[in-house]
């Protein structure tokens, strides 16, 4: 039988191990995609917008570890995507997105662009596939791009030639070409630079990244902390790799907990495995500075947000790492750092006191300090936590009790709007296990149109929308400036009655004893679930604080 290019495509793409698919189709990918579907049973889940598309698969991406698959058309349906792919260029995450061109044989065609110029300004990568010998050639290298520079392609294919008789030689999967990737062990030299330095501080704080978490780095960290007496930290996106030890001190870095903040600045070294350490976790350095820092990564990105962030650099696997060093140190005595460090105490006030105990108290409305304290004590820690961005975010960031693996959050970029579509994602990759959302109103509303997703699909996901009826980060800047806030605020809208016309459960909180009850209810059953917590708009943050100076 003959076969279409689009339905060879298709092909390809599940010999590349595809099972999951974000799409909304038209005229540019709607054959490709009943292809998929239909002959390899793939799950193809179909969105509201071209964005959330591209921002599902990039949480679903992120929490497999395998490419991200998602689709749109071509002209305006691609055009919809271009924040989603420079947020997915900056977080390092691989995708692969199939995408129409116009017709080729066509003079005019009514949604036509010059598309390659958009994406390639987003720091992913365009790959067009315009002859039939060519598709499979296309194709591989947009999964081997993918796979071994982590960002997202954009595999694009006329629609005329879409339709015509597949040539060419049979697939072969980029993950037959890569080469096999192996641990990189360290040098004896960084090891012995390593002792020095540690021989030398006397206050030793182990920071973990998203790179710590790959390599497998947990125990070796925290036996590095345990034999120096150090404390043991997390960059924003590693949130939780040290839950319930007692030397974990928290995040790092701009979110960083009060009762931690002494104890940071009296570090003398700070040990970072796996960490990009951008500004976000130095908090512009005033909790660290980069003579601090030993990095141990295999493949630092330097500079980072404009400086290069540690004074040595261990170029190799966090693990094999700390290992070789605590192995060294094995052969001392473990040490004490100086008195009045008290790591396990701090740790203890980390988990016990509220991060934020300077702001203002909320008087007109729910403290979200309050907010989180309760849904950090009353919600199931087996539940999934996905944290979206903007001014609430420093709060969710304190949510408490959870794995690494249990947490996600996408910030590289600074947009907004992203967190449903994270949320939704999550729950894709781990459908078995109940996600919680914490965001904002304003994020929400950006996609709110993807409720009905949700309810399609009949997700495990509970929505905490933050509802303070402004632009947080703005309402507050433009009151510090004296400023007129009135285009930052919009009024507290009815989100519980909007989930509800989406077929959602949908719940107004107004007071804190509420989270108890609803929290129990979602836990005994799991359904498409909003919440509407109506938060003060006059509590700011302290990393807001910071940024406009009222520190």
């Amino acid at each position: 039988m003959t076969t279409r290019i689009y339905e060879a495509l298709a092909d390809a793409f599940a010999s590349e191990g595809t099972d999951t698919v974000f799409c909304l189709t038209g005229d540019g990918n709607m054959h490709w995609e009943a292809a998929i579907t239909d002959r390899h049973g793939v799950r193809s889940i179909h969105v509201r917008h071209e964005h959330t598309a591209l921002a599902m698969a990039t949480a679903w991406a992120r929490t497999t570890g395998r490419p991200g698959i998602a689709s749109v058309t071509c002209g305006p349906g691609l055009t919809q995507t271009m924040t989603a792919l420079a947020t997915a260029a900056q977080a390092r995450i691989p995708l692969v997105v199939f995408a129409g061109e116009d017709p080729m044989q066509n003079s005019w065609y009514n949604q036509r662009i010059e598309q390659a110029p958009l994406v390639t300004a987003t720091g992913a990568a365009y790959i067009a596939a315009r002859h039939p010998n060519r598709i499979v050639d296309c194709t591989q290298e947009a999964f081997l791009v993918a796979r071994q520079e982590r960002r997202p392609v954009v595999l694009a294919v006329p629609l005329d030639l879409q339709k015509k008789n597949a040539e060419g030689p049979d697939y072969v999967p980029s993950t037959a070409l890569m080469p096999k990737a192996r641990p990189v062990l360290p040098h004896p030299d960084e090891i012995a630079m390593m002792l020095d330095r540690i021989g030398a501080a006397r206050r030793i704080l182990v920071l973990a990244g998203l790179g710590a978490i790959e390599s497998g780095a947990r125990e070796a960290c925290i036996e590095l902390a345990e034999r120096v007496d150090g404390g043991l930290m997390t960059t924003l996106p590693a949130r939780g790799f040290f839950t319930g030890h007692p030397r974990d001190l928290g995040l790092s870095g701009g979110y960083l907990h009060a009762s931690a903040r002494d104890t940071m600045q009296a570090t003398d070294l700070v040990i970072a495995v796996g960490a990009s350490l951008s500004r976000f976790t130095s908090d512009q350095g005033k909790v660290f500075k980069p003579v601090q820092v030993i990095q141990v990564d295999p493949a630092p990105s330097l500079p980072k947000h404009g400086q290069v962030p540690a004074a040595c650099h261990v170029l190799a696997d966090g693990r094999l790492t700390l290992e070789a060093v605590n192995a060294e140190l094995a052969k001392g005595q473990t040490r004490t750092a100086q008195p009045g460090w008290g790591i396990e105490d701090t740790s203890r006030r980390v988990h016990s006191e509220d991060p934020d105990p300077f702001g203002d108290r909320a008087t007109d409305a729910l403290d979200p300090r309050d907010v989180v304290r309760a849904l950090s004590d009353r919600s199931d820690p087996t539940w999934a936590h996905v944290s979206g961005s903007g001014h609430c975010a420093y709060y969710g960031a304190h949510l408490y009790g959870r794995s690494a693996r249990d947490f996600l959050t996408i910030r590289e970029f600074g947009a907004i709007g992203n967190g449903l579509s994270y949320a939704i994602g999550r729950c894709v990759a781990t459908p078995d296990q109940p996600v919680m959302l914490t965001e904002g109103d304003g994020g929400l509303m950006m996609h709110i149109q993807e409720l009905e997703t949700v309810k399609r699909c009949g997700l495990k996901l509970l929505i905490c929308a933050l509802n303070d009826g402004a632009y947080g980060s703005e309402v507050h800047k433009l009151r510090v400036d004296g400023v007129s806030d009135k285009g930052a605020i919009y009024g507290r809208g009815d989100l519980a009655r909007v989930a509800r016309g989406f077929g959602l459960e949908g719940h107004t909180v107004t007071e804190i004893d509420q989270i108890p009850t609803l929290a129990e209810a979602f836990a005994a059953n799991p359904v498409p679930t909003l919440w509407d917590i109506r938060i003060s708009d006059q509590v700011m943050s302290p990393a807001m604080r910071k940024i406009v100076g009222k520190t």
